[in-house]
């Protein structure tokens, strides 16, 4: 069908990614393909918003006992699931799963990915706010109401 047939990710570094819409559990792959996922919103047939993304060694049993489906689909709306695979190494399936997150930075993906050269210049920072801070030094207990 039109509406739901393919459709392309982009990542973080610019690639794209093209994955197959799944409605049903005949559209899901075969048992031992590996890959990534998107659940996914629809709104007016066409605009699309990425809810979450994850990868897994197996779609098929993933997808079908995901324990984050329900709350996509009863608190954000979630219609539908985008399946790009196969995809057999997990070293890939790491890359392609960070750059999506990164790209498209999807709300139900609760934890974010770090950068090696941000993380680091962002934990002196954290660490210097702390040292110079005086009320900490002095030992002011906050007050009372």
């Amino acid at each position: 069908m039109f509406l739901f047939g393919a459709h392309t990710w982009r990542g973080e570094s610019g690639q794209r990614y093209k994955f197959k819409c799944v409605l049903t559990k005949k559209g899901l792959p075969r048992e031992g393909v590996g890959g990534i996922y998107v659940f996914v919103r629809r709104r007016f047939g066409f605009f699309l918003e990425p809810l979450y993304v994850g990868k897994a060694v197996d779609l098929r049993s993933r997808l079908l006992g995901h324990e984050k489906w329900p709350r996509a689909f009863w608190y954000y709306g979630a219609t539908e699931r985008h399946v790009l695979g196969p995809i057999h190494d997990e070293v890939d399936r790491r890359r392609v799963e960070e750059d999506l997150i990164r790209g498209l930075k999807p709300r139900m993906n609760d934890v974010a990915i770090p950068q090696a050269g941000a993380a680091a210049a962002k934990g002196r920072t954290a660490a210097a706010s702390r040292a110079f801070d005086l009320s900490l030094l002095l030992g002011k207990r906050p007050q009372r109401a």
